[in-house]
């Protein structure tokens, strides 16, 4: 008998039963049958699951729902939603902490109408220049002086003429917001949810005026207001809602589609309910984001009208005509120029900055800011 190993007998780690799946138990699956130390404390019986005791940190720490959801964190409604979202927008946070700095220095210095400011002098008195009229403003060592921004050639204090002129802009541009805001977005909001003839004529009246150059049209309405601060707000504004009105248009053509307008429509709300309390809210984001934009432009147009003497005049002023006044000073006394100058920039870049935070906030499509 020959006790040789059979040749054709393959190698342990060769024979086909290596290939069967691993017998559950059998210690081979790579599943070990002995519960784990740390499986050790949880119940098995599924109705005293829920009774799982923090065992504390570590291997040895049972299982808790608790420990996996914070049970301290509330719900917040969309108000409250929407306020976190532009708080944690520092650029909107700091446009916004600039624009009410400017706002507020500009009405509480030198008064506004019967209320009197805390500035000692006005804007209409001349005096006698002292020291070529330059600004007694320091930043080092801090100095704020008698004339912080200068004197003009007629000896006005030119903090005075300067805040002046700001509160003039501030109000021509935010009248011209809001009065341009309101009548694009109901013409927008009518022409996309009725569409058929109205949306027609709505729609050609609105092209009308965008051919039409915009300059032209602000030259023409500030000849119209002869100077007049309010007319020339509102005549303004019927040149500043036709970019929204289409923008509006657009997404209410899109929302009408939507179920829960079908939906409304149904139980038989009524169209304007409908418009307005279920479609627009869904447009705040657009809405918002083009009204700081006519504020920004309107800041602009009024300072170009005002250059160009078609828009306010004096003896009022505004930052616009204050630049058109003393352009020729650019190069003597260049702080006559420079203030107007970068106060419309600040109130133009901080009115831009603010819109885009409020647009975050309010859309929730947009991600830049934590929730």
């Amino acid at each position: 008998m020959n006790d040789k190993p059979d040749d054709t007998t393959p190698p342990e780690g060769d024979r086909p039963d290596q290939d069967r799946p691993p017998v559950p138990g059998s210690g081979r699956e790579g599943l070990s049958p002995v519960p784990f130390p740390q499986d050790k404390a949880a119940p098995q019986d599924p109705d005293t699951a829920d009774d799982v005791s923090d065992l504390g940190e570590g291997p040895d720490a049972g299982y808790s729902v608790e420990k996996q959801i914070d049970l301290s964190e509330k719900s917040y409604s969309q108000g409250q939603l929407v306020r976190r979202r532009f708080l944690r927008h520092r650029g909107a946070m700091v446009s916004l902490i600039g624009l009410l700095a400017i706002t507020v220095f500009a009405f509480t210095s030198i008064g506004y109408g019967v209320i009197p400011g805390w500035w000692g002098k006005n804007y209409w008195e001349g005096a006698l220049v002292e020291n070529q009229g330059r600004p007694t403003l320091g930043l080092w060592p801090p100095a704020w002086g008698e004339h912080p921004f200068g004197q003009d050639n007629a000896g006005k204090d030119y903090f005075a003429l300067t805040m002046r002129g700001t509160q003039r802009s501030l109000i021509v541009a935010f009248t011209v917001g809001l009065v341009s805001t309101v009548i694009g977005v109901v013409i927008g909001a009518i022409a996309g949810y009725y569409r058929g003839w109205l949306e027609a004529i709505l729609m050609r009246i609105t092209d009308l005026f965008i051919v039409i150059p915009a300059l032209v049209l602000a030259a023409v309405f500030g000849k119209m207001a002869n100077g007049g601060i309010w007319p020339l707000a509102f005549l303004l504004s019927v040149i500043g809602w036709t970019s929204l009105a289409r923008l509006v248009r657009g997404e209410v053509l899109s929302l009408r589609e939507r179920e829960f307008v079908t939906a409304a429509e149904a139980i038989g709300t009524g169209s304007g309910r409908i418009i307005f309390k279920h479609i627009l809210p869904n447009t705040i984001g657009t809405i918002i984001v083009s009204a700081t934009l006519a504020i920004a432009a309107t800041i602009l147009t009024e300072s170009a009208l005002s250059f160009l003497g078609w828009g306010v005049r004096p003896p009022d002023t505004s930052l616009g005509l204050l630049i058109s006044t003393y352009q020729t000073s650019f190069q003597s006394r260049p702080w006559l120029f420079w203030w107007p100058g970068m106060i419309i920039l600040a109130i133009a870049l901080s009115v831009n900055f603010l819109g885009d935070g409020l647009r975050d906030a309010f859309d929730p499509r947009q991600n830049r800011t934590a929730d």
